[in-house]
């Protein structure tokens, strides 16, 4: 939904909140330290603007901006990506759950092991992947807010 030179921002198969976005650099590699200071500003830059215009839609109070950076620390594909998840009041019974379910996300049904939690969030089991309308419709919902916000689009995303 949102495209710059050296990052694309996308709309999440699995969300784990409203919102909850992936910020990735074009170039795929395993580790941050692995892109350039070009890909690492690029990328910073694209994960606070797509963060600014999340905030304005959804209200967001605070976000939460998770990188897992190998697979020691999680990383459940291997490249670089960055999860945003815009947060509200009283989405997690607990605030720090939200952690157990950021180590627990996976890509697809059966990449991770069952999400252990309390909260009003289904099993991974569970949770269905979005059709691919679904995830269009909310990434041309994103595409229009970065429009809005920041004026800059890059067409061919």
């Amino acid at each position: 939904f949102y495209r710059t030179a050296l990052s694309f921002a996308i709309v999440n198969l699995r969300p784990i909140v409203p919102g909850h976005v992936l910020i990735i650099p074009n170039r795929i590699v395993p580790r941050i330290s692995q892109l350039t200071n070009d890909e690492y500003n690029d990328l910073w830059m694209t994960v606070r603007n797509v963060q600014n215009s999340l905030e304005k839609y959804y209200n967001a109070g605070g976000f939460n901006v998770a990188v897992q950076d190998g697979v020691v620390a999680g990383q459940s594909v291997p490249h670089v990506h960055v999860h945003i998840l815009p947060r509200t009041k009283g989405d997690f019974e607990r605030n720090d759950d939200v952690y157990d379910e950021l180590e627990e996300w996976a890509p697809r049904k059966g990449d991770a092991g069952k999400v252990k939690t309390e909260l009003e969030v289904l099993d991974d089991e569970d949770r269905k992947d979005r059709t691919e309308k679904e995830m269009n419709e909310e990434a041309e919902l994103y595409r229009n807010l970065m429009i809005q916000n920041n004026g800059d689009y890059d067409s061919e995303s």
